[in-house]
């Protein structure tokens, strides 16, 4: 396989009295999609510029293929970025632009074009290798700054929100783009962003950061159905987050009495002891709407409530629910047939909601202020 294995031990960088790394460690895989996934501030670019040698870290070791890199220029680590100013000079046609790294290195001009144009035809704009980049949309624009830096084959390639500055319908044309890219090449890639539908929808693995520290790290699949916090559920994607204390215990089961909505019943796994603090994470589409009870059964929660804001947007309504107990919850549902297009739940109409302990996922709390609303319902205070 191509590309190179990235390792950061230990990496803390500070800003005069701002620490934006906080000893932060992660290994990535050789030609994995790796992304770094946080809000502004938190931490993601800083790191990114470390790993490309842009930034000096007051402490750790950044690691290519084993090898220490931490004291070499950027030139020397065999990683190159892509900005999201896309930077590329605009006096030089686009062929030019990708040919620049290659011209630094005085290649005959046969092996120049030849590889000029293979990498054009990578990135679908080999019938604009004459035009300036002042011609070109911003999507193409983002496709050269690509080119440019996969012409000198590195084994890893930086990627810095390149998206960003593209508006929504593009940004999802060129994500499909830069997976493809990436399968052919098969090279190492790191991207930052702080849109979550972008890191779920190419990555491997995931890092979730926040204020300097990775939260998570997993799968999008795991990174979503099972965050390991508050804020890791709260960023990836929308979720209803449920505060309370572990009423009793069953098996793998637990159930944790939420103030707003009385007991829930959770797969816990060991991870809620009797009569710890817990916040229990429940995705808007694993809940179950209807104007009808579905019943008692094992394992699954049922809730009453009344509309309280129903949004339609084509391909689901999101429904805000009101609980008798004061609580509310947020549910998705999604139109699968013609039917399901006209929603036939209305405001203020009482409806049943249902769901798997199983969907219930057990997450640890944190950074919690007294005054915090969760729901519509504040948290308890602490006993």
């Amino acid at each position: 396989m191509k590309g190179s294995d990235v390792t950061v031990s230990g990496i803390s960088k500070s800003f005069g009295a701002f620490k934006a790394l906080k000893g932060v460690s992660l290994e990535i895989k050789k030609g994995e999609f790796f992304s770094l996934l946080g809000p502004s501030g938190c931490g993601k670019t800083t790191l990114l510029r470390v790993i490309a040698g842009f930034e000096e870290p007051d402490s750790g070791i950044v690691g290519i293929d084993g090898r220490d890199v931490s004291g070499l220029p950027p030139d020397k680590r065999r990683c190159n970025t892509v900005f999201q100013s896309y930077a590329l000079f605009p006096h030089l046609t686009v062929f030019e632009n990708v040919a620049f790294p290659l011209r630094l290195k005085r290649l005959p001009n046969r092996l120049v074009r030849e590889l000029v144009m293979k990498h054009l035809s990578l990135v679908q704009l080999e019938g604009h290798a004459e035009k300036r980049p002042s011609m070109l949309s911003g999507g193409q624009k983002q496709r050269v700054a690509i080119a440019r830096a996969l012409i000198n084959e590195p084994s890893v390639l930086l990627l810095d929100e390149p998206l960003s500055a593209l508006d929504a319908k593009l940004r999802q044309r060129m994500l499909v783009e830069l997976d493809s890219i990436h399968d052919k090449v098969g090279i190492t890639f790191i991207y930052v962003t702080h849109d979550q539908q972008e890191a779920l929808s190419v990555s491997d693995r995931i890092a979730v950061m926040d204020q300097g520290l990775v939260l998570q790290i997993g799968s999008p699949q795991q990174i979503y159905e099972n965050p390991a916090s508050d804020f890791v559920a709260r960023f990836i994607g929308e979720t209803n987050i449920f505060a309370g204390v572990v009423a009793s215990r069953e098996g793998p089961f637990a159930t944790v009495e939420c103030e707003g909505l009385g007991p829930l019943l959770v797969e816990a796994n060991g991870e809620a002891p009797l009569g710890a603090r817990v916040s229990v994470a429940v995705r808007p589409e694993k809940i179950r709407i209807a104007a009808e009870s579905p019943g008692a059964r094992p394992e699954l929660n049922v809730l009453s409530g009344v509309v309280e804001e129903p949004i339609y947007s084509g391909f689901q309504t999101k429904y805000i629910i009101h609980l008798a107990g004061g609580g509310s919850v947020t549910v998705f549902r999604q139109h699968a047939n013609w039917s399901e297009g006209v929603p036939d739940l209305k405001w203020k109409d009482e409806v049943y909601l249902s769901w798997s302990a199983r969907d219930s996922v057990v997450v640890e709390s944190d950074a919690v202020a007294n005054d915090e609303v969760v729901n519509g319902a504040a948290r308890p205070p602490a006993p």
